[in-house]
């Protein structure tokens, strides 16, 4: 029997308290407003079809001789009634809006996407809420400051907000599809089938708020933008996404709500991320 009912989050107020939000600086709270008007009601109904015309159309056209998909039919498979995580390897800044490209070309339903991201560029400056403008359309949310590489111990209680804002997206809404990237941070090997550590904040995500998990797995994409738009002209390496089958979480899910367990979901989350890569590889080497 799947468990749905475990819920472990509070229910509170949508909005951040005046606590949390005194310590962003005036710009991140500005921007921290303006991203959450963008991704809610007629706005996020609008930005949704732009993401679905625009930005899947000239992804589309940037990747179509060198795309290849395995495995569309475990996401058709999930109840689209309930929340999806998409819990994938990270190695491309355009990991995520490739994986919405497929989904927004290749499936039918109506789906509203959302990519927690490091607050640090994104909403720290002019130039970050452009390119979560253009290259998400407002989906690059919510903000989150502590972690990574120069994390901003300052901004934990903002942090708490935004990971009790992810786990009600996670938790309720029709369509809503959630990128998120176990590993925390981009992985720089030049080995595609290597992986970082798993961080614990998507155990704790998934027993919080018990979405539907399907894992994924991204390899041949890179990180310069006009080389990878020509290399689909030029004889690019090929890219391949596996969506695995949806993952059956019920025996982490009744253990008990603590660190040990975050970390086990963790890392069962990316040995299934770890098993399409090696599906791959069978496939490809």
């Amino acid at each position: 029997m799947t468990v749905t009912n475990v819920r472990k989050v509070d229910r509170r107020s949508p909005k951040p308290t005046a606590e949390e939000l005194s310590v962003l600086s005036r710009f991140e709270r500005f921007a921290f407003h303006l991203v959450t008007v963008m991704n809610q009601g007629r706005w996020k109904r609008f930005w949704t079809w732009c993401q679905r015309v625009f930005g899947a159309g000239w992804i589309h056209l940037s990747t179509y001789n060198i795309m290849n998909v395995y495995g569309l039919e475990h996401i058709e498979a999930a109840s689209h009634d309930r929340p999806i995580l998409l819990v994938a390897n990270h190695r491309s800044f355009f990991d995520m809006y490739t994986v919405s490209t497929v989904l927004f070309r290749h499936t039918k339903w109506r789906k509203q996407l959302f990519f927690p991201v490091r607050g640090r560029f994104f909403y720290q400056s002019p130039l970050g809420l452009f390119v979560n403008l253009i290259m998400g359309w407002w989906s690059m949310y919510p903000p989150f400051f502590v972690t990574g590489d120069k994390p901003l111990p300052e901004k934990r209680a903002f942090d708490q907000y935004s990971m009790h804002l992810l786990s009600e997206l996670c938790h309720t809404g029709a369509g809503n599809v959630i990128g998120f990237h176990p590993e925390g941070r981009r992985n720089k090997s030049s080995d595609p089938y290597s992986f970082l550590p798993a961080q614990p904040g998507v155990g704790k995500l998934i027993k919080d708020a018990t979405p539907q998990v399907i894992p994924v797995f991204i390899t041949g994409l890179g990180n310069k933008l006009a080389k990878q738009v020509l290399g689909n002209w030029t004889g690019g390496e090929q890219i391949r996404i596996h969506f695995g089958q949806q993952l059956d979480l019920d025996e982490h899910l009744m253990k008990s709500d603590r660190m040990r367990t975050y970390k086990e979901i963790a890392d069962f989350v990316m040995s299934k991320i770890a098993d399409l890569a090696e599906i791959d590889r069978k496939m490809w080497e």
